[in-house]
């Protein structure tokens, strides 16, 4: 039995590689795996070592907290009611103070005592009265959390122009630099409107081209020696 279940996020359509603890699961599975927020729905894809298996150690793996209840399925759909009421709320206070700021999106703990509230800035932003605004209407701790533009589209999702899920949004865990050399080394055509993503960045796919490229030519010389 491997230690590693492939799981798909309910919430983000992403693959997430999550340590099973001993529970005896199967594919189709609805669970309730660890997150950033204190708890996640995931329905079980795959089993197998191969799919599952990671160069990351197992330990940095998320946790699969127990099989998903009809409660926590519905608790969920809640959060997520009441996740729409809450960015609604805010887009009206942030109108009244008027703070030269753009809500992205809301996130509640599985526990509903914290919301954390993302946004983009193009600077600081005094945001004390909308936080006492949101904590006196809502009852619970609130975090602003300012973002960029690639946080922003991986937070929001999208089909990117290959027709895919974006890859910040359904895979991807963390942003590397991605830049124009890299679209110059494949000898594409320096367009800004077809090297950008949905963010205004250049591609993340860019890189992963170039690392194949790199990868291509190295087990080609050998070849090429003999």
């Amino acid at each position: 039995m491997t230690e590693l279940v492939c799981l798909i996020s309910e919430k983000s359509g992403r693959m997430i590689r999550a340590r099973r603890c001993g529970l005896e699961l199967e594919r189709g599975d609805l669970c309730l795996i660890e997150s950033e927020f204190g708890g996640e729905l995931a329905r079980v894809a795959d089993l197998s070592s191969e799919l599952c298996s990671h160069a990351k150690k197992i330990e940095a793996a998320p946790a699969v907290l127990r099989r998903a209840t009809e409660d926590d399925a519905g608790k969920m759909h809640w959060l997520e009611d009441k996740e729409k009421w809450a960015f609604e709320l805010c887009l009206q206070r942030i109108r009244a103070h008027k703070l030269p700021m753009k809500l992205t999106a809301v996130r509640y703990f599985f526990n509903e005592k914290k919301g954390v509230f993302f946004y983009t800035a193009d600077g600081r932003v005094d945001f004390r009265q909308l936080v006492k605004d949101l904590a006196k209407e809502l009852r619970m701790r609130i975090e602003m959390r300012q973002v960029g533009v690639r946080d922003e589209a991986k937070l929001l999702g999208g089909l990117g122009v290959c027709g895919r899920a974006l890859c910040c949004a359904s895979f991807m865990r963390t942003f590397e630099p991605v830049t124009i050399q890299k679209a110059r080394k494949q000898h594409i055509v320096i367009n800004p409107t077809k090297i950008s993503g949905l963010c205004g960045r250049l591609m993340c796919c860019l890189g992963f081209e170039d690392e194949g490229r790199g990868r291509m030519y190295y087990d080609e010389e050998p070849a090429n020696e003999d």
